[in-house]
């Protein structure tokens, strides 16, 4: 009997559990929230397919590197121009900002109190000061009174920094003492200063991330999630003396001086960055951008990342199928006499092109993926290790070779300095990772999620 009842009353609660669902006890699947893809804002939707990779011609310079292999890639977005100085400037004033408000917190912490019990328990986590009169605080005080703290190895990592709160960087309206003291810590000692100018401290602009090495996770099956998981610290200012060194015996000091920092350049491409500094820029693209739609209360956003040497080639081919140059070719100018893009014309007469180092990110014509400078101005990292014969053992689909032991990374498109045969869509050069140059700089992609882009290439 008792059997009986129960049975009776489970049968109830799954025809109540089968009605309440509104599923008609049929297989539906979770519905989750909608998504609408959003174009990333200053790229370009690159739609996936299949080209010839590799050299459509004769290899005149005999490198031999670079065999035309049909290959095809997914759907991605790019940016239209390479990163530009304001752009980068935008990551570096971050990290800055956000180095100072940690050291803030930090202070803060060793000068006054933690949380009483009963601000603890009201779920409440600013620092309380010793003897504060908060009808008095100054504005250092109001800032810490506010602030959860930040990043790095102090006891901090994973709390959040109050960005809310603006910064004061006018030496004259330091609100206290405290404030003055981590600031002095941000600059170079008055010993290294001269003319009266006090310079940042740019060694102390780092960078700390983490990533899940994928690759490395899916070769061997019984490492642990945690042993696949690295974590990097890396400087991120640019190396602005990469304008000299690069060119032995040659006045560029001007550019040193004023290419990175001044207005005059925010629009042209940055350099002297490195390949482990590009690829920080992209983690923390990434970061900002979803921190913004985390907000939102939105989806995340995929990863901005480095292309591989194939999306790179594809997309600077503009679904030219064989062409020697994005616009095509096989000449470097178009039917006015004009130069198509910025480098090194006419046996080394770098003038010629009304250019004699980097232009605007955005000039000259775009191709027909509507990308600005795939050929020249400057060269670009890409997410590929250099092996000369990598062409002939990777895949056919969505091809990446990229060895974290071999250092020599791939750059693509030939820069201001260049000859025209680097500007070619299927030339290779590489250069050292940790290396920076002042012809090198770099855009970031973003995979493009699904694979019906038919409804949004006109969005």
């Amino acid at each position: 009997m008792k059997m009986k009842k129960f049975l009776l009353i489970t049968a109830v609660f799954a025809l109540l559990a089968s009605c309440g669902s509104g599923d008609r006890g049929q297989l539906v699947g979770v519905k989750g929230k909608k998504w609408h893809p959003e174009k990333p804002y200053g790229m370009a939707l690159i739609p996936g397919g299949s080209f010839i990779m590799g050299k459509a011609d004769d290899d005149l310079a005999g490198i031999q590197d670079a065999p035309a292999k049909t290959v095809t890639v997914r759907a991605f977005y790019m940016d239209e121009t390479e990163i530009t100085n304001s752009e980068y400037r935008q990551f570096v004033e971050w990290v800055r900002d956000s180095t100072i408000r940690t050291k803030l917190a930090i202070l803060a912490d060793e000068v006054g109190e933690t949380p009483s019990d009963d601000r603890k328990s009201a779920g409440i986590g600013q620092f309380a000061f010793k003897d504060a009169d908060t009808a008095n605080m100054s504005v250092y005080e109001k800032y810490m009174l506010d602030n959860y703290s930040g990043m790095g190895e102090t006891g901090y990592e994973g709390r959040k920094l109050n960005h809310d709160v603006d910064l004061i960087f006018d030496k004259g309206e330091y609100p206290d003492e405290y404030y003055a003291e981590v600031m002095d810590t941000m600059y170079l000692s008055i010993e290294e200063s001269y003319n009266g100018q006090r310079t940042w401290d740019v060694a102390k602009f780092k960078f700390q991330y983490s990533y899940m090495d994928i690759q490395k996770a899916a070769k061997n099956r019984n490492l642990r999630r945690k042993d696949v998981i690295v974590k990097e610290e890396v400087v991120i200012y640019p190396d602005t003396t990469a304008w000299i060194r690069d060119f032995a015996y040659s006045y560029n000091e001007p550019m040193h001086n004023d290419y990175f920092w001044h207005d005059a350049y925010g629009d042209y491409p940055v350099v002297g960055v490195s390949w482990k500094q590009a690829k920080a820029f992209c983690q923390w693209r990434t970061m900002y951008h979803n921190a913004y739609r985390k907000e939102k209360k939105r989806h995340f956003v995929n990863s901005y990342r480095l292309p591989s040497e194939a999306e790179w080639e594809y997309a600077a081919r503009g679904g030219l199928q064989a062409a020697s140059f994005p616009w095509g070719g096989p000449y470097t100018k178009n039917d006015r006499g004009c130069f198509m893009a910025n480098f090194k014309p006419l046996r080394g007469d770098y003038a010629a092109d009304q250019a004699l180092y980097t232009v605007e990110a955005d000039a000259y014509e775009p191709n027909d993926f509507d990308l600005y400078n795939m050929a020249g101005n400057v060269s670009e990292w890409v997410n590929a290790s250099y092996e000369p014969s990598s062409y002939e053992y990777m895949s056919t689909i969505n091809p990446s070779v990229n060895d974290a032991d071999n250092q020599k990374k791939v750059v693509r498109g030939g820069s201001w300095k260049d000859v025209a045969y680097f500007l070619q869509v299927s030339s290779r050069d590489y250069e050292y990772a940790d290396s920076a140059r002042s012809f090198i700089g770099f855009r970031t992609v973003q995979d493009y999620l699904g694979t019906d882009i038919t409804s949004t290439k006109n969005k």
